[in-house]
């Protein structure tokens, strides 16, 4: 998949009417990414399938009369959206197209949390030459894990250059459990897409050599972390995010891998779901997940932890070392969940840059520069989620540096 490389002759983005609709109201929509864009965008609109449900939204999230709620139609939408408005979709991915196709009509802007798809990244070259910014995988992962990433490399390359004789790099993020059941997992989000993942092939670069696993959970391992144990496995195309990353041509990476992490005792717990992964059997999956997900489901008493790990170890000539990490790990309240607060807070704040007029025109991820990462950091640092950089592993629940 292209990498975007966004340029100074690029379109100037069209002016921000600062109007921000935001489609969806699922578990991801969170009180503390949603009520920033209350305050910081002069208008936000809610929709959802019907007025009613959006409006109980907005009563859940403690934000009645902070912003409209409407009913999703694509007619209604499209009479609602003016030029310089913000299309958030908070949407499964296959819908992002379709409204980025009504955001470039409108040429409005438009933002998601997901990854980039091929029909994003042709869209998206329209959106350069209409003015219009587009935002994606500005979460959690993808998201936080990019601005740790740019963070960590440049960090490096200013330590070592652009040299190096051997390169680790890794990155692991979980929705797990705050305290972990018999299952090891608590389904929050659609669980048939859980399942589906598994059964996705993952490329990784291991011991300098570009690798698929065709079944992923073969692949796990013990991921340690300030005294805990946790268990991790490639996730999807781990390959394209070396270039994404800004990793030197001159760097031999011997490990390069981005991958899911779960509670200790997961693989185990699962030995009868890849069984049933590994059938291919459509049919049996989908049942299989409907099941899983009455007898394992997130309720209002559970609190769900985030962990995200991200790590650099770089060896140059003449015994020149460096290493550094990151983690984010936070536990859920009673007020929101740790899931939500995670994914929708960096894609508000990235909101208000594009609100400010500060992102330019085309595709763009939540950070494609040390400089915007660190941005994104300080403030998602002051506003609660604190992320441990240390040269080694960090500790799970450490202070913010």
């Amino acid at each position: 998949m292209p990498v975007s490389r966004n340029t100074p002759e690029a379109a100037a983005p069209a002016p921000a009417s600062g109007t921000v609709h935001w489609i969806g109201t699922g578990l991801s929509t969170g009180p503390s990414g949603l009520g920033l864009l209350c305050e910081r965008a002069e208008r936000v609109v809610l929709w959802d399938r019907t007025a009613e449900r959006a409006a109980d939204r907005l009563t859940a999230l403690g934000l009645t009369g902070r912003a409209e709620a409407r009913a999703l139609t694509d007619d209604a939408l499209q009479d609602a959206v003016g030029a310089g408005d913000v299309i958030v979709s908070m949407l499964p991915a296959a819908e992002h197209p379709r409204l980025l196709r009504l955001a470039l009509e409108s040429r409005a802007h438009f933002a998601c949390t997901s990854y980039v798809s091929d029909a994003l990244t042709e869209l998206a070259a329209t959106a350069a030459d209409a003015g219009v910014v587009v935002l994606t995988e500005a979460g959690l992962d993808p998201g936080i894990d990019h601005l740790m990433a740019h963070r960590l490399v440049e960090s490096a390359r200013a330590a070592v250059g652009d040299t190096a004789e051997s390169v680790d790099f890794t990155s692991y993020c979980g929705g797990i459990p705050a305290v972990p059941n018999d299952f090891r997992y608590r389904f929050s989000w659609a669980p048939y897409g859980v399942l589906a993942a598994l059964g996705s092939p993952a490329r990784t670069i291991d011991q300098g050599v570009e690798r698929t696993v065709a079944r992923p959970w073969e692949a796990v391992l013990t991921h340690r972390l300030g005294g805990e144990d946790f268990e991790v496995y490639p996730n999807r195309d781990s390959v394209p995010f070396v270039a994404q990353y800004g990793i030197p041509e001159g760097w031999r990476l011997r490990t390069f891998v981005r991958g899911t992490l779960r509670n200790a005792g997961w693989r185990k717990a699962w030995s009868d779901v890849f069984t049933t992964v590994s059938s291919g059997d459509q049919e049996q999956i989908r049942s299989l997940a409907k099941d899983l997900a009455a007898r394992h489901p997130t309720t209002d008493a559970d609190r769900d932890r985030v962990v995200l790990s991200v790590a650099l170890d770089v060896r140059a000539a003449g015994g020149v070392r460096w290493q550094g990490s990151c983690l984010l790990d936070l536990t859920g309240d009673d007020t929101e969940s740790a899931m939500a607060r995670c994914v929708s807070l960096p894609l508000a704040f990235g909101i208000t840059r594009m609100l400010d007029g500060a992102l330019p025109a085309g595709l763009n991820r939540a950070a494609e520069s040390a400089d915007e990462a660190t941005r994104w950091l300080e403030f998602l640092d002051g506003a609660g989620l604190h992320c441990t950089f240390a040269d080694g592993a960090p500790a799970p629940g450490g202070e913010g540096v």
